[in-house]
């Protein structure tokens, strides 16, 4: 089964065969989807949540396995596993049930982002303090999150040619091969994988949770700091900056990582950049 139709139909569907004590509870969906994964709402205190292709079910034995072990390390809240839905015939690959975490997703949310970076930072601290021998390594089953940026070099070359300007295209050009440069000398710690605005909840004007940790790995953490760009700006990125006591390389190589991601989305018919790309560009 290549694609499935993932909506409310089949979540109730797959609850009541796998999950019958909650197969009388309401199923709603979360909007705006993600691309990883689609949630659903379960009742008020559950949630579900199904990989939305095959690429990104190996995330959810990650979750699995990992997941439990490091929230009860944790300050701030994460997500809680309390059931496994296995691959059938309706749904072919694994799916979890959990318990539901209050807070608004950041995304573009007016929210004031300076408590909340300080916040963030200080999860991101704590979180690569945490022992992680024998954790799953950076690879491909996380897309390389926390691996060598050279694995993107090819990649991350085409999509700077596609910019208009030839100033961009110089300065892209230089802040990838800085970021190649600022080697990492071993350095390997727990890493989220994917710290974007929707992966962050917040409430009463500080951050409430974590959530999706289905690129969670073992590897370089400069990976985690692409919110320095992709979530902040101003004075929200210095203070996010200055509480997450990173060495000037990880914090280069993190611009790497935010460029590439930038980078994606520009394509032929669109090849304006965005914000984002243009203030990564102009910023330290």
């Amino acid at each position: 089964m290549s694609s499935v139709a993932i909506d409310e139909a089949l979540v109730r569907r797959l609850v009541a065969e796998q999950f019958p004590q909650w197969q009388d509870e309401t199923v709603e969906q979360v909007l705006p989807g993600g691309h990883d994964n689609r949630t659903f709402r379960l009742g008020r205190e559950l949630s579900v949540r199904l990989p939305s292709a095959e690429t990104y079910a190996a995330h959810v034995g990650v979750e699995h396995e990992w997941l439990p072990r490091l929230r009860a390390q944790l300050s701030l809240p994460t997500p809680e596993i309390v059931g496994t839905g296995s691959p059938c015939k309706t749904f072919p690959w694994p799916w979890t049930v959990l318990r539901w975490l209050p807070g608004q997703p950041l995304g573009d949310a007016a929210a004031d982002r300076e408590p909340l970076a300080v916040d963030l930072a200080a999860f991101l601290v704590e979180l690569r303090s945490l022992p992680c021998v024998g954790g799953p390594l950076a690879g491909r089953h996380n897309f390389h999150r926390g691996g060598d940026l050279a694995v993107y070099d090819a990649q991350t070359r085409e999509q700077v040619s596609l910019l208009l300007s030839e100033d961009l295209r110089r300065g892209a050009v230089e802040l990838w091969e800085a970021a190649l440069d600022a080697r990492n000398e071993g350095l390997r710690t727990w890493i989220h994988g994917d710290v974007a605005a929707g992966n962050l909840l917040f409430e009463d004007g500080r951050l409430a949770a974590v959530i999706d940790f289905g690129q969670l790995a073992v590897g370089d953490p400069s990976c985690d700091y692409v919110a320095a760009w992709t979530v902040f700006s101003g004075r929200s990125r210095e203070l996010f900056r200055s509480a997450a006591d990173v060495d000037e390389a990880t914090w280069t190589r993190a611009r790497g990582w935010a460029l590439w991601k930038e980078l994606l989305q520009v394509d032929a018919a669109t090849p304006a950049p965005s914000a984002h790309l243009l203030d990564l560009l102009s910023a330290a």
